[in-house]
């Protein structure tokens, strides 16, 4: 009865969205109210994420039944979005989104026609090589890679992958073929002995974004939890760690967390999947972003409105948000390909790359019109920096207007401020109304 009472409210309150371009001089002004319900936030972030638009501010409010949050955004290039279709498309956007409930998203799932590919969600330890090895077996099932994208991180990889049938083009449905892919790829993952740790599932292609998608899987494979590690390339991590706080509010029955770390596009929404992924909810929140270094503030409760009882509960919560910031920032050089697609390319350029002592710490894989575009992140399986001479030797083989270095971070300077001291953005917060002193946006009525 409670449910079908939210269901209500929510439609006889639609969300309303304020795009403002002329309260802040470099960037865009996102305002959106609406009912509040759990999971709101990460699905108005997932939005603005999935629009390539990168959040440099956000204010977050959530208290009693409204939600209303404040995002400054900016596209890819740091420029305002003034494209008058652009903005109406993410207003709409936005509205409809959120005004869905979950359960009816989900009834909504099998009316939607898929897209043509199957694809597989893989899980496992990491290794060098691993990424060759699985793109060797479904070269050799006549299995075409259509896109996909690898995580690895704290020694655990992660994959969700969308194939076809090499000689069809087709989605791939028969159950014995689907049983042999699954065998194989399980034998590859399970290969240094842990056989219970890997994993291989086939799911609906649209049922969650590919991005979250990965969050969960290694979330559930639990690779927050920090070990030693052994072999070539798989030593402690290096560079400069996200600082977390966890401490208690005085004020109110909240749990404050606070995240130094090095600022990147989509910080914020890795962020919110972990604190989601946990059942924890953000009521009020706060993030800053700088040249180098981003700053968060959330005050967060689980959901059964509890704020955090134990120091084990502190410690896990520290955990898995250094996991969330460091599984998208990976360290190594970025490599473009940019060529025709065909089948078996994708194994052989990460054959090429196990070859030359090159081990693969993040990938996107995507195919579109008959061109691959694929971006990896690589390193020295040794540890050491990565030789620029192998990198040019593999740009020769491969043709150097086909496969280029994008961006190596061994040139950039990766230092942040750490002399700042760690500061409440929100100060008095709960001594004077919420939002009340942020002018950002302009009263609308």
């Amino acid at each position: 009865m409670d449910d079908e009472y939210a269901k209500l409210v929510r439609r006889m309150n639609p969300p309303r969205v304020v795009i403002d371009n002329k309260s802040c001089s470099d960037a865009t002004v996102i305002q959106v109210d609406s009912v509040n319900k759990h999971g709101i936030l990460l699905e108005v972030v997932q939005v603005l994420i999935d629009m390539n638009l990168v959040i440099t501010k956000a204010y977050i409010s959530s208290d009693g039944g409204w939600f209303m949050d404040v995002f400054n955004v900016i596209d890819p290039e740091g420029k305002k979005i003034k494209d008058e279709q652009t903005i109406e498309y993410i207003k709409k956007k936005i509205e409809n989104n959120v005004s869905i409930s979950p359960s009816l998203r989900k009834s909504l799932v099998g009316l939607v026609p898929s897209e043509d590919y199957t694809s597989i969600e893989l899980a496992g330890t990491d290794r060098p090589g691993l990424l060759s090895e699985v793109c060797a077996v479904l070269a050799d099932l006549q299995c075409n890679v259509v896109n996909a994208e690898i995580w690895t991180h704290n020694a655990r990889a992660a994959a969700v992958v969308n194939i076809t049938d090499s000689c069809t083009g087709l989605a791939i449905e028969d159950p014995g073929r689907l049983a042999t892919i699954r065998e194989l790829l399980c034998n590859v993952l399970g290969r240094l002995g842990d056989a219970t740790a890997a994993k291989t599932n086939f799911s609906p292609p649209i049922i969650v974004n590919r991005e979250r998608r990965l969050h969960q899987i290694m979330f559930a494979d639990r690779d927050y939890e920090r070990v030693q590690r052994v072999g070539p390339g798989m030593d402690v991590e290096k560079g400069s760690r996200p600082l977390v706080t966890v401490m208690d509010c005085d004020q109110k029955d909240y749990t404050i967390v606070t995240m130094r770390s090095k600022d990147r596009p989509k910080l914020l929404f890795d962020i919110i999947c972990a604190l989601t992924d946990m059942q924890y909810v953000v009521f009020h929140g706060m993030v800053d972003t700088g040249k180098k270094e981003a700053y968060q503030e959330f005050y967060i409760r689980h959901v059964d409105g509890l704020p955090i009882g134990s120091e084990a509960e502190r410690e896990r919560i520290i955990q898995c948000l250094e996991a969330a910031i460091e599984r998208r920032d990976s360290e190594g050089l970025e490599l473009e390909l940019y060529t025709d697609d065909r089948v078996g390319l994708l194994s052989d350029i990460t054959r090429l790359f196990r070859e030359n002592g090159l081990c693969i710490k993040r990938a996107e894989i995507s195919t579109r019109g008959g061109k691959a575009k694929d971006t990896f992140y690589v390193a020295d399986v040794t540890g050491n920096p990565v030789d620029l001479k192998i990198i040019d030797s593999v740009c020769r083989q491969v043709g150097p207007t086909v496969l280029q270095v994008k961006h190596n971070p061994n040139i950039s300077s990766n230092q942040t401020d750490q002399g700042t001291a760690t500061r409440f953005l929100f100060g008095n917060f709960f001594r004077a109304r919420a939002f009340q002193n942020f002018k950002l946006i302009r009263s609308h009525s």
